[in-house]
């Protein structure tokens, strides 16, 4: 009996159509044999699926200068797939794991990512799978907090001591320097992801450890609703009152109208309960003027547009393409901004209400 492929990766990407040149939405599943893509995650049966054999990926892919963060699959046929990413390190991921499933196929090996348990001599008896869940016990896991750095807000997140701690006190390692070892691995293996600027540094090599037993260098689990926010003010008080849900982010953008195509400056504000991107006058008001339903949507930086002759800066630009399709450009005020709102947006379209 054959096995099922298992799911590598899964995400919505920007894709491509194949005669013309629009570009939607797509629920794309990474297998170890293939990539299939869905036109809505709850779909059960794909629009297509691109085997991996005999493939090749090109990143980055330069073919349309108006859409960064694009990487183009070349099947077997040489049918090219174009995708986009929402930003860097998005695509580097997606384009590092399909290289890998392509050598894995090519040299008749199953996908496997790089482990450490041999460079640091993890017992084979030790099941990282097993521990990441104990650690997500809502009861006796790792508690998820808020925490604060560098004027950024850090929610549902821990620090690097408090994984040590929780892995001494739940008897997975006998010392803080076996603890240390234990929570590299569990972060080479992708069970927790660094968050700010100490614990992605050491996670690139810039420490003695990969992962670091500090109460300032902070962590995350990958399916956890994290997300980064700067300081809130005292009107952002008043309106997390009035209003449901938390707010993650907000602030001034420049939007696109939909018939007239002008570019006006509105007030936006992210909520995750309803998952909504509400925005308003900044001259004041109280009722929003509109907003955008996120729920399903996907969000992508774009280099310039046709109509974007008054404000034409590189590198601010985003789209949001909502899950029924109606596309939203917004401009940013720095390239770091526009990665921040396209960061708080994603979260909130995978794990808003």
């Amino acid at each position: 009996m054959e096995r099922e492929p298992r799911r590598i990766r899964e995400g919505y990407l920007v894709k491509k159509g194949s005669m013309f040149n629009t570009w939607k939405p797509m629920w794309v599943v990474l297998l170890e044999d293939g990539v299939e893509f869905y036109k809505r995650k709850a779909d059960s049966s794909p629009k297509g699926m691109i085997p991996l054999k005999g493939s090749s990926i090109n990143s980055p892919c330069q073919d349309f200068g108006k859409r960064m963060f694009v990487f183009k699959l070349t099947a077997a046929k040489q049918q090219e797939h174009f995708f986009q990413a929402a930003y860097l390190e998005e695509r580097d991921a997606w384009v590092r794991d399909i290289k890998k499933a392509i050598q894995c196929l090519d040299g008749g090996q199953r996908f496997a990512r790089k482990s450490t348990r041999k460079s640091i001599r993890l017992p084979e008896t030790i099941n990282l799978s097993a521990l990441y869940i104990s650690m997500k016990d809502p009861e006796t896991g790792i508690k998820e907090l808020k925490l604060e750095k560098d004027k950024k807000v850090f929610n549902h997140c821990f620090t690097g001591t408090c994984v040590i701690d929780w892995l001494v006190s739940s008897n997975s390692i006998r010392n803080r320097r076996e603890g240390l070892l234990l929570a590299s691995s569990l972060l080479s293996e992708g069970y927790l992801q660094p968050a700010g600027d100490t614990s992605k540094a050491a996670a690139e090599g810039l420490s003695d450890t990969p992962f670091l037993d500090l109460s300032d260098a902070y962590y995350y689990f990958p399916d956890s609703g994290f997300f980064c926010e700067g300081y809130s003010s005292d009107d952002d008080v008043v309106l997390k009152e009035e209003f449901r849900g938390t707010i993650v982010k907000q602030g001034c953008l420049l939007k696109q109208g939909h018939r007239r195509k002008n570019w006006k400056v509105r007030k936006f504000v992210l909520r995750d309960d309803p998952a909504y991107l509400h925005y308003y006058d900044p001259a004041g008001g109280e009722e929003p003027l509109g907003a955008i339903h996120l729920r399903g949507c996907v969000v992508t930086a774009v280099e310039d547009m046709p109509d974007t002759k008054k404000y034409d800066v590189d590198n601010i630009l985003f789209e949001i393409i909502t899950a029924n399709e109606i596309h939203y450009y917004l401009q940013a005020a720095s390239s770091t901004e526009r990665t921040e709102w396209i960061r708080a947006i994603q979260t909130v379209a995978r794990t808003g209400k």
